[in-house]
């Protein structure tokens, strides 16, 4: 059976087929003979919480066996996911814990409640992170606090800003090192 990478776009309401690299990694993944799976997501504007959660559950089919890729609110979706949902595991990309005193990522819901960090290492057998101290969106405190946190697998990526390029060929590194297909 071929392993199964869930791909989480972030918010804004991008079309999945030609924003930033999600596109070109699947077609890489499945390449190397990955199951991937990616959509647009519902409510892509705001990525609300109470519609993302039971989407990537019930739509997408995130189990014990997946992998999930989430980039920027994708990535926060993930680790609230792993909140309740266990995951073979993670990769998230320029990711934040707090609302950083935007209103849309207030009204999202991610940051209604304290995180559960416990539960999110619980349930996961591992978390790879990937941050920019670049990014014009999330200050290196936010990921770097995640990692603490979490004990994940920190890779700051220098010059790589909000990962909204058309290639990322160390997020194909990390699943190969995480999860390398068996032949």
């Amino acid at each position: 059976m071929k392993q199964k990478i869930i791909i989480l776009p972030g918010n804004g309401g991008c079309d999945v087929e030609t924003a930033n690299w999600y596109s070109w990694a699947r077609g890489k993944l499945i390449g190397l003979g990955y199951n991937v799976v990616m959509q647009n997501m519902p409510d892509g504007q705001i990525a609300h919480k109470d519609i993302w959660l039971p989407f990537i559950e019930k739509k997408l089919g995130a189990d014990e066996n997946a992998i999930i890729i989430g980039h920027s609110s994708g990535g926060v979706a993930a680790l609230r996911y792993l909140e309740a949902h266990k995951l073979l595991g993670a990769i998230v990309i320029g990711v934040n814990h707090t609302d950083l005193g935007d209103a849309t990522e207030k009204e999202s819901g991610y940051y209604n409640t304290p995180w559960q960090w416990d539960k999110i290492k619980v349930n996961a057998k591992w978390i790879v992170q990937f941050c920019s101290t670049e990014d014009p969106y999330i200050n290196i405190n936010e990921p770097l606090y995640i990692q603490e946190q979490l004990g994940s697998e920190l890779h700051d990526i220098r010059g790589a800003g909000h990962f909204m390029t058309k290639i990322f060929p160390e997020l194909l590194n990390a699943i190969h090192a995480k999860a390398p297909i068996v032949k």
